[in-house]
């Protein structure tokens, strides 16, 4: 249990000092609840001697008052130290969970599913910031305020106060049986959440899939088997601790009459006065009552335990090397030196040796799957390189910190992401200071200020999560109105305009040629028309470079990119 509290501090961070001021508090709120002890003591004592005073009736009456108005300012200050520690805790460490996850390489976002991290992100912290922070200050406080009476006990009898302590170790045993069954439970029901959580997310996300091929019926089986499953595991977790919580209530109130019946033992054998005698039988109804409660919740310290270690695989996940330096670069010349790079163990790029000149448009065209993509993720550092490097104006971009690295580089995306917020927060993400009259000038340019102004609340208006409210080129052209705010000397393109319909096309291709102006351009694109102009071409293919030159020269050659212009010539979209 121990282990437990301190692995919970260490995670708590600097908020720790929150749950110590706390466990420090509940100390005085036990004090102030043991001095109830002598006030029933004082008036016992003159009733039982037939002299009852104004006086003692006041001084017992004051001792109460005292006890009473002590106990609700502490259990009040206890209340909101355990608050604000427990929500501000949790909301740190969402926010450094996003901190971290901007610096992990992009394949851990890759291997680990949307619903695990957002499992970890709500239920597990949401656990921890309800529960967990509850269950840690119901333990401490039941435990200290049971040794605080039962210290009180010892001072009037050490034989019940003997009694009451060995109540309480072997309350501790029985308890001991629970955590051992909450360790073995614990984790099999986070997991649970977890792939609840992962299973309605997958079905909600790809529902419009599952529509098209009639397969609800199929997809809903996972998501009962997975509720199903976690109701199970619930249900099993109840049925083990119950038996276990309620031995622990059995041995508690066996205690208690243990004392009433000792009490009356020593009573009668002369070893004990009356007064004594029947103040003993009070407190053995208010010893034990908080320590069976921390007994009952001491069955989620394991769960609570889990979570925090749940969390901790985020940030044990290894980040790149970000503490570069603030460079900024002579020019934007970028040069790949003998670069490999391996995805877990397939080799996607081969030992790759180009140039791109500053101010230059590069396309990268090429078979699926060969590795064009993977070159503009490295330029961009999502991922480290295995071997070689790759510079921007000869500075190793390993050298770089990262957010300087960059500021010198726009993305445009094939499948763009919008948030759900207003169209002109959208336009100005990554660019906060931008001014209404700088996202309104990069809308004009990137040709979306028309349909934006026809919105119901015109740049004010609150597009939906992913921009699902939206046509897929309005999306595409507000990206690039995101883009050119940004104002970046590298532009990077990834097949921005595949899934653009012809009407689109030509607004599209008015805005990415006025984002490119004097840009050093890497496109990826299949269309004859995105790379005819580019003033080189290079033709990957299976982690390398087959081809390079001009459109010119290469449609002269045979090899990947003639196939490619043969074929593309029986399209519409690719005649010349």
């Amino acid at each position: 249990m121990l282990k437990i509290f301190n692995k919970f501090f260490h995670f708590s961070g600097k908020y720790k000092k929150y749950f110590y001021d706390s466990i420090i508090l509940s100390v005085f709120y036990s004090i102030f609840e043991a001095i109830r002890i002598p006030a029933i003591a004082i008036v016992l004592k003159d009733m039982l001697e037939n002299n009852m005073t104004e006086k003692t009736m006041f001084l017992s009456l004051g001792i109460m008052i005292v006890s009473i108005v002590g106990c609700s300012i502490l259990k009040n200050k206890i209340t909101m130290k355990q608050t604000i520690g427990g929500y501000e805790l949790c909301a740190n460490k969402r926010i450094d969970i996003a901190q971290h996850l901007k610096y992990v390489p992009m394949g851990y976002l890759n291997d680990n599913s949307l619903g695990y991290i957002t499992s970890i992100t709500t239920n597990t912290l949401e656990m921890l910031q309800d529960v967990a922070t509850r269950v840690i200050m119901l333990s401490t406080q039941g435990f200290i305020n049971t040794c605080i009476i039962g210290i009180c006990v010892l001072i009037y009898d050490y034989r019940i106060g003997i009694l009451i302590f060995l109540g309480i170790l072997i309350f501790l045993g029985v308890n001991n049986i629970m955590q051992k069954k909450s360790n073995k439970l614990s984790p099999i029901k986070t997991e649970s959440d977890s792939r609840l959580v992962e299973k309605i997310l997958e079905y909600i996300q790809g529902i419009s899939i599952v529509k098209s091929y009639n397969l609800s019926h199929q997809s809903n089986q996972k998501v009962i088997k997975a509720i199903d499953d976690n109701n199970d595991i619930n249900y099993k977790m109840e049925k083990t601790f119950i038996p276990i919580m309620g031995l622990q209530t059995f041995v508690l109130k066996s205690m208690g009459i243990l004392v009433i019946l000792a009490s009356i033992y020593f009573y009668l054998n002369n070893s004990m006065t009356l007064i004594n005698c029947v103040l003993m039988i009070i407190c053995s109804f208010i010893i034990y009552g908080q320590l069976e409660s921390a007994g009952n919740y001491s069955a989620l310290l394991r769960v609570m335990d889990n979570c925090v270690d749940k969390v901790n695989t985020v940030f044990d996940t290894p980040v790149m090397d970000v503490e570069g330096s603030e460079i900024i670069p002579k020019n934007y010349d970028i040069n790949f030196d003998n670069v490999s790079f391996s995805y877990e163990n397939r080799k996607v790029i081969d030992n790759m040796l180009f140039d791109i000149p500053q101010n230059t448009t590069t396309a990268i065209v090429g078979p699926s799957g060969g590795g064009k993509t993977t070159i503009c993720n490295l330029i961009a550092r999502f991922f480290d390189v295995d071997k070689g490097k790759i510079t921007l104006g000869g500075n190793d971009i390993r050298r770089y910190k990262l957010d300087s690295l960059l500021k010198n580089i726009s993305m445009v995306f094939q499948d763009v992401y919008l948030f759900q917020d207003t169209v002109a927060n959208n336009i100005k993400f990554g660019s906060n200071n931008a001014s209404r009259e700088d996202v309104m000038k990069a809308a004009k340019k990137a040709s979306c200020h028309d349909f934006i102004i026809n919105l119901p609340n015109g740049y004010d208006t609150v597009i939906g999560e992913g921009g699902t409210s939206l046509s897929g080129g309005e999306k595409q052209r507000i990206s690039i109105a995101r883009a050119m705010l940004k104002d970046a000397p590298i532009i990077i393109l990834d097949e921005a305009t595949a899934n653009v319909d012809a009407e689109n096309e030509k607004q599209l291709q008015d805005a990415i040629e006025e984002l490119t102006r004097d840009k050093t351009i890497i496109m990826i694109a299949h269309r004859l028309k995105t790379v005819r102009n580019a003033d080189q071409i290079l033709v990957v293919d299976d982690g390398k470079i087959v081809q390079r030159g001009d459109h010119h020269s290469l449609i002269k050659e045979e090899g990947i990119y003639k196939q490619f212009i043969d074929v593309r010539k029986e399209a519409v979209g690719w005649q010349l």
